[in-house]
């Protein structure tokens, strides 16, 4: 798929054709662009690299803060100051944006830097990205694992320049830079310097190498050259008393001279920093770098292939299939925190997003990093006090505890279900006990709801997942125990509803966290009245029936923003708290349901071009949404298991860990805005008729084909046996194929 990516997706205020049909009717609370950035990246790697005009959140593109609606404008055309590293993939406002160490290749003097100057020529694939500058400069970039490369091509001058500030980080927007609390700067020997700064809490240093004989280089501080100097040292920074700061290296050049700056990273030292450089580099430059990180981007995306006439809908699935690969950022024996060695993960932004959809992902197609994930958010626990909602470069990973609770165990129950070697669960077991105590978890247990009431869900399910994981290491009293409580998502619903019960509410409403995907749906469907009744909530709340709605503009009103809420209407992916509630048909016998509000998705809300998503990436949630519904399946998070549906693309094949699963259909149509809808009629797994709507995790490790039969009206496949729930023991359901 390395081939059909185009990383300038999602970089844009969303620019969709006008939603047909069902799409019409879906309304869109939260901001309308992707704010993914089209910089350099390594799959899963600790750095990224790219153009900085320090626009929000990712210091790429033109846009201000914004929480809703249309974003605001701050730049009428692509710009930049400069470019730096670390930046974030399709977030929100999680505050404090990293673009660290800006690096700004200059014709005028040092008081220019800062400048904004236009960016043209913009290219743009995994693992490089190159543009030029207003003054003539053209920049190219690319990373390894822990290191970036920049080339800078440039004109004739006398006086050219490359400026490193160390002082640059966040956004160039109120209230989002990112100051150094302590840095020092070191010059080692021509072309060759060192530093680090402490940023968030967290040490990050830096080697770096400049490819220019005979350039002076200089340290600068407050735009002041420091000639002689070769160190510079600040024990304590406030933001009161912060002025950029940094090094310069200067000299003419000559008409196409290319200058290449080599950059290691790491969070335990600038001697870890040289290391990482040479191990990622190995003496070699650019060109050898950018071909290395282009052959793992193509091994990555070549995890998974697909068959498809259209070329947009090649480059929305390939774009969709890399922007769920970028994160999280993997830094093995890097943790600033603790000086053991092994798995190191942070920029786990945010679990919310993507526990349902871009976790497990990552757990299908790479189980081993799936694997380090776990052994690493184990260790922020233990280390730390709590396993992390969310976790940045940053010290503490309590941060965001009132988006949810006690996601984690959602992840670490596939795993183990899975029977996925290298991780103790006894150890895990300690850690996944004790943080169903935190926070929210304390009313839970002591008043068996928890506010906000989706959290009463969340731990819940939490508690669901780590039974299962008592089971599986053998503790059946604990295993019991905790069962016990993994009921209590009861006393989140109002029965005479069949909705939540009013509450404050993370980034939606009652009707979007109310068709979760519980581990006891067939109990869920009874509270709210039956099959029928159910179906009648969901129709409304994917508005069938419904009248088009008009979508927010920019700075929408407060009285805007409670009408639209106000409707109890799907977000069509705008936002990730209904995820899943689309296939929450399957537990009521409605696929054919499923099979409408999914492909009106795929054909209506994602598209090509800068404008191609309905909302923000996060972090790959919503690109890994697109990945499974395309290939006709959906993970049910924390219970090993898979629903089975209508595909999008007419053929596909998924490379597991030791065989390759593919998935064929007969009766195929595109999927198109206001097309027809293809429907299941029946599915073979490796020739053998499946009945039931479901494949457990287990099955999918060993199944090489699976074989959807689809027609244009809807058949009774699915409707008799439903996916399992904890209450089945009282009812029949369908075994393992």
């Amino acid at each position: 798929m390395f081939d059909h990516v185009d990383p300038f997706i999602g970089t844009g205020a969303t620019a969709l054709p006008a939603p047909k049909g069902l799409a019409a009717t879906w309304w869109w609370p939260k901001p309308q662009v992707g704010n993914t950035h089209p910089g350099a990246t390594y799959p899963f790697g600790m750095v990224s690299a790219c153009a900085y005009s320090g626009a929000y959140p990712t210091g790429y593109g033109t846009y201000d803060f914004n929480t809703e609606g249309v974003p605001d404008v701050l730049y009428d055309r692509p710009v930049a100051s400069g470019f730096t590293h670390f930046q974030q993939s399709g977030t929100g406002a999680i505050r404090k944006y990293y673009n660290y160490f800006r690096v700004s290749p200059m014709l005028g003097p040092l008081d220019d830097l800062g400048t904004t100057w236009d960016l043209s020529d913009e290219i743009a694939e995994p693992g490089y990205y190159a543009a030029t500058l207003g003054s003539g400069i053209r920049c190219e970039l690319t990373v390894g694992p822990k290191s970036a490369v920049h080339r800078y091509t440039f004109p004739a001058h006398e006086q050219a320049r490359i400026v490193i500030d160390a002082s640059t980080g966040g956004l160039a927007i109120p209230h989002s830079q990112t100051v150094p609390l302590r840095a020092h700067l070191a010059m080692l020997a021509p072309g060759v310097a060192q530093g680090e700064i402490h940023v968030e809490g967290v040490p990050l240093a830096v080697h770096l190498e400049v490819d220019a004989p005979g350039w002076r280089q200089l340290l600068w501080y407050d735009r002041r050259l420091m000639p002689g100097g070769t160190r510079l040292d600040f024990d304590y920074i406030r933001p009161t008393t912060l002025r950029p700061f940094g090094l310069m290296f200067m000299g003419p050049s000559r008409a196409e001279q290319t200058i290449e700056v080599r950059l290691g990273f790491s969070l335990r030292g600038c001697d870890n920093a040289e290391a990482n450089l040479y191990a990622d580099l190995g003496g070699r430059g650019f060109t050898s770098r950018r071909s290395e990180t282009t052959q793992a981007w193509r091994e990555h995306l070549g995890r998974v292939e697909i068959k498809t006439e259209s070329a947009d809908q090649a480059t929305v699935f390939g774009t969709a299939l890399y922007h769920s690969l970028i994160k999280p950022c993997f830094a093995q024996d890097e943790s600033p925190s603790w000086t053991t060695e092994g798995p190191y993960a942070f920029d786990i932004c945010t679990m919310w997003d993507i526990y349902r959809t871009q976790l497990p992902l990552l757990t299908a197609l790479f189980p081993d990093k799936a694997v380090a994930l776990a052994s690493s958010m184990l260790s922020v626990c233990e280390q730390e006090g709590n396993l992390p909602i969310g976790y940045r470069m940053a010290k503490g990973a309590d941060r965001f505890s009132r988006q949810g609770s006690a996601l984690a165990h959602t992840f670490l129950a596939d795993l183990c279900l899975l029977d996925l070697p290298g991780i103790d669960w006894d150890w895990a077991m300690v850690h996944l006990e004790m943080d169903l105590r935190r926070t929210y978890g304390e009313d839970y247990l002591v008043h068996g709801v928890a506010h906000p009431i989706s959290h009463t869900l969340d731990l819940a399910y939490a508690y669901h997942c780590t039974a299962a994981i008592a089971r599986k290491v053998r503790d059946r009293a604990l295993a019991d125990q905790l069962r016990s409580h993994a009921g209590g998502w009861r006393a989140a619903y109002d029965p005479k509803t069949g909705l939540l019960l009013d509450s404050t509410y993370y980034e939606g409403g009652r009707w979007n966290y109310s068709f979760r995907l519980l581990h006891d749906m067939r109990a869920r469907i009874e509270l709210a009245g039956g099959d029928a009744p159910f179906v009648d909530l969901l129709d409304r709340f994917f508005g069938y029936d419904a009248e088009p709605v008009t979508q927010p503009g920019v700075r929408p009103s407060v009285a805007e923003m409670d009408a639209g809420y106000a409707l109890g209407r799907f977000e069509g992916l705008n936002n990730e708290p209904d995820y899943e509630a689309p296939w929450a048909y399957y537990y009521a016998g409605r696929p054919d349901r499923t099979a409408e509000v999914v492909q009106a998705v795929i054909a209506n809300q994602f598209g090509t071009g800068r404008g191609g998503l309905p909302g923000n990436d996060d972090s790959g949630g919503l690109s890994a949404w697109y990945v499974w519904a395309s290939l006709g399946l959906f993970p049910v998070a924390g219970q090993n298991l898979f629903l089975v549906g209508a595909p999008a693309v007419s053929e596909s094949a998924v490379q597991l860990t030791d065989h390759e699963l593919s998935i064929t259909t007969t009766g195929f149509e595109p999927v198109e805005p206001g097309g027809p809808v293809s429907y299941v009629q029946s599915i073979a797994v490796d020739g053998k008729t499946l009945e039931r709507p479901w494949i457990s995790g287990r099955e999918a490790r060993h199944i090489r084909n699976l074989h959807i039969e689809l027609g244009p009206l809807p058949s009774a496949w699915g409707n008799r046996i439903r996916p399992p729930s904890t209450s089945d023991s009282l009812h029949t359901t369908g075994g393992e194929a």
